[in-house]
């Protein structure tokens, strides 16, 4: 049979040759036969079968082989990158696969293929995805990390499917290429980071960007090359320097310029760009690699390169000691170089190097009928650790979010008192160390020590923290303001599993009390009308009411979930009293029907924000003025025919001006804590006013500009955690034209 089918990628064609050049560097010759079969089996297989380009369809199995290739799988991998297609694809039943090649292959096959059926929905629309859609995608990855455990060949034949299915995505049409974008960016990327392998991740990475946000894509691209010579020029000078010094201390060195990827400079624009600096500022687009041979060559190397150029602080990190989850092993220093310009440094082995590029494909070592490779299953314990962990939480769609948080996330590597180095998703709290080490430790926690200084249990824990917790005799039980996501006492969710599992074990009455007190004072706070009860439990998929007050007391549903999923009702068309169909007009968010060519306002007796139900009063001289429909000066309207149906159009995406009162004790800097919290959730407060009270408490009226009630909810909860508040609430009946300086109450309507 031929086997002279092409692949090609970036204009280089490929072949079976090419294929078994690239496997024989490593393989035994013996397993190349194998690989050999497989490719002809799946050439006569997809005879005749076209891709989307055009292209046979035999181009794509055969790229895939050649990622797994690079990654120095084994030969049985290969063969099943080569084949995974085709009993999908070709109606060939999995057991003629079983009898040609094995059940070993066969098993690979199989997990690819239903790996290839699995959907994704992206973060940007999950809010808008029905529950039954989220359940069937938190389900689909589950078994997809339950087949990594199985066998981890399995996800990475399925991520270099991908990755070359991205390198193609351009014969696709533009909205199933942004589909398969955002999956990639959301599940696959950070997938192939947890697992290590650099090279997979960096494309995966950019090929996504580059069909989600194609115009800074080309913008990045363009910076980046404007100064690519002044840059390589100054990299030649380092290098040339730094291989001098390394030599007269006898370290052999290969020592080349680290290039930054598209994808990773726009992270870095967007995190500089929060902070007030330009593209201009990023530091660390100068960066170098020194790759030695042994590991005390790298500390060596590190001392030569800071005795030559003056180290940052707290730019140093030592991953060579602590090394990553994903296995990862380096040290990462920055320095003042050559013009007094910041320069990033990597040192680390050459077999650090490979690790750091291939991540969990670098230590598979497939050896037919020996044991399990010990030092490869301690380098996949976590994803062990992650199934063990799948039987704490309460379905399918909070494994997800423990996925995205505590395995998705970067680490942060802390001490305990005793020396042991435990890793933590970043961002993590004291209450999410004391949950990881013990759940009785979480649940008895008073309070904790970070490097022998009490610090609030909000506190975020930074790497070469050595955290101590203060714990109580007596088992009282954790606090319900810990599930509170606005007061951030916990970031991980199997610390919040744990926690939800304690209130779940107690009384249920108690937690049907304490639920509908938590959504009554959200709902009052925001100011939002809750309706008929029971059509918002069947919201959450409750059938009866108790039940859905009783997860909203063990903390299953948080009251801000309910906001948030109210308002995504509420954006529907409303039920308003019918008006002759006409045209609808877009104007400053706000969709007007059944009355043409009018202009749009926000009512200032009420200030509507998007999630609010909402009605038109159609005025003399102004156009429709837009009221909240609870507004007093709507529900006392006299002439009914002048109210007009309105809603939220899909593009209301300006700031909207909102009332709020805060209650609290009067105390020195309470303004400045208040004020700092708002700032910190980038909310603009456009004015303030105060009255202090003769029983030493005092009243703010603040008018925060917000993007509507998510955000809103989510500053109203942090606020209620500043010391001595008392309550804060939505005051959308004031109007707040009072100057905060005066210390008067602001007037009335």
């Amino acid at each position: 049979m031929e086997t002279t089918t092409t692949a090609a990628k970036k204009g280089q064609i490929y072949d079976l040759d090419d294929l078994l050049q690239k496997t024989g560097e490593y393989l035994p010759q013996s397993r190349l036969p194998l690989i050999r079969e497989a490719f002809d089996f799946a050439q006569h297989a997809h005879e005749g079968q076209k891709r989307k380009s055009g292209e046979p369809f035999m181009q794509h199995p055969l790229q895939t082989a050649l990622v797994l290739a690079d990654l120095r799988l084994d030969h049985k991998a290969i063969a099943a990158g080569l084949l995974h297609d085709v009993p999908e694809d070709c109606n060939i039943p999995l057991s003629e696969i079983e009898r040609k090649f094995g059940p070993e292959i066969s098993r690979l096959v199989d997990g690819v293929t239903k790996l290839s059926k699995i959907a994704f929905h992206a973060r940007q629309e999950e809010s808008k995805v029905r529950r039954d859609e989220s359940d069937n995608q938190a389900e689909n990855l589950r078994k997809m990390l339950i087949s990594m455990v199985e066998d981890i060949r399995v996800v990475l034949i399925k991520l270099a499917d991908r990755l070359h299915n991205m390198r193609t995505l351009g014969a696709l049409l533009p909205e199933r290429r942004r589909q398969i974008a955002f999956e990639t960016l959301e599940i696959y990327a950070p997938l192939a980071h947890r697992l290590g392998i650099w090279q997979l991740k960096w494309e995966l990475e950019d090929l996504a960007f580059r069909h989600l946000e194609p115009e800074k894509y080309r913008e990045i691209a363009r910076l980046i090359a404007n100064r690519r010579l002044s840059r390589e020029n100054y990299i030649s000078q380092v290098i040339t320097i730094l291989k001098s010094e390394l030599e007269k201390v006898g370290i052999q060195a290969d020592v080349t310029g680290r290039p930054k990827h598209i994808y990773s400079v726009h992270k870095k624009i967007e995190k500089y760009a929060e902070e007030g600096k330009d593209f201009g500022q990023i530091y660390d687009l100068l960066a170098v690699r020194v790759l030695v041979n042994e590991v005390q060559d790298c500390y060596s190397a590190l001392g030569v390169i800071h005795s030559l150029w003056h180290p940052i602080p707290g730019q140093f990190d030592d991953y060579i000691a602590n090394p990553k989850e994903s296995m990862y092993q380096s040290l990462h220093t920055t320095v003042m170089c050559l013009g007094a310009k910041p320069l990033e440094v990597q040192i680390r082995t050459h077999e650090m190097h490979r690790v750091a590029e291939y991540g969990i494909a670098a230590h598979w070592r497939y050896k037919e009928g020996s044991k399990k490779d010990v030092r490869f299953e301690e380098k996949v314990a976590w994803l062990r650790q992650l199934m063990e962990w799948q039987n704490d939480v309460v379905g399918a769609r909070e494994f997800v979010e423990s996925v995205k948080t505590d395995i998705f996330q970067d680490q942060v590597f802390v001490y305990t008192p005793k020396g042991e180095i435990k890793d933590l998703p970043a961002g993590s709290t004291p209450l999410d160390f004391a949950y990881r080490i013990h759940t009785d430790l979480g649940h008895r926690c008073i309070g904790a020590k970070i490097n022998g200084r009490l610090v609030p249990l909000d506190y975020q824990l930074k790497n070469g923290d050595t955290v101590e917790i203060l714990s109580s005799r007596s088992a009282k039980g954790p606090s319900r303001d810990w599930l509170n996501p606005n007061l951030g006492y916990v970031q991980t969710s199997h610390a919040r599993a744990k926690i939800r599992q304690w209130f779940k074990r107690q009384e249920r009455a108690e937690n049907v009390e304490r639920g509908k007190e938590l959504l009554e004072k959200e709902l009052k706070r925001l100011g939002l009308s809750l309706g008929d009860e029971e059509e918002v439990a069947h919201l959450f998929k409750y059938e009866r009411l108790e039940d859905f007050l009783a997860a909203i007391g063990y903390g299953e549903v948080n009251p801000q979930q309910i906001a948030v999923r109210l308002t995504v009702q509420q954006e529907k068309p409303l039920a308003l009293p019918e008006v002759a169909p006409s045209k609808s007009i877009d104007y400053s968010g706000v969709r007007v029907m059944g009355v043409g060519d009018l202009l749009t306002h926000l009512a200032r007796c009420c200030n509507p924000v998007p999630g609010d139900e909402i009605i038109g009063y159609v005025s003399r001289t102004k156009g429709v003025t837009i009221h909240r429909r609870d507004c007093p000066n709507v529900l006392h309207e006299d002439e009914k025919e002048r109210l007009v149906p309105v809603d939220w159009g899909s593009a209301a995406q300006q700031m909207y001006p909102v009332h709020i009162r805060v209650e609290a004790w009067d105390r020195v800097g309470l303004l400045r804590d208040i004020t700092t919290v708002i700032s910190q959730d980038k909310v603009n407060m456009t004015s303030v006013a105060l009255e202090v009270q003769p029983d030493h408490t005092t009243s703010l009226f603040m008018t925060l500009e917000t993007t509507g009630i998510e955000q809103l909810t989510r500053v109203l909860g942090r606020l209620e955690g500043v010391r001595g508040v008392l309550s804060v609430v939505r005051d959308g009946a004031r109007s707040q034209t009072q100057p905060a300086s005066t210390g008067k109450m602001p007037p009335a309507p």
